[in-house]
């Protein structure tokens, strides 16, 4: 069949559909962690997720370089959004996720 027999289908443009940005954000509904890995895999995961919350807020909050953020900034930021301080691992790790997402 040649390209030019098949026709793209119409997409919806969002000029036609307004966007709303202003509506308040609902968190996702928590689902309970699989069971049956080890205590390590917890740890990590949660050490992850609580990374990505702090790097998210740093973000937001004007810091974009990870030498940016130390590890006063993170903690600082951490009690803000109302997250118990992150040890030096997490911080790393938060200063990580900034560095591999420019």
């Amino acid at each position: 069949m040649p390209a030019a027999a098949t026709k793209p289908k119409p997409t919806q443009s969002t000029a036609q559909h307004p966007v709303l940005l202003d509506l308040p954000y609902a968190p996702v509904e928590k689902r309970p962690l699989p069971p049956g890995r080890p205590r390590e895999w917890y740890v990590t995961h949660n050490r992850r997720l609580k990374a990505m919350r702090l790097a998210i807020a740093l973000l937001d909050s004007g810091v974009y370089v990870p030498n940016q953020a130390r590890n006063e900034k993170i903690r600082s930021t951490a009690e803000l959004i109302g997250v118990h301080p992150p040890s030096d691992t997490t911080c790393h790790m938060v200063r990580a996720l900034m560095r591999y997402c420019r």
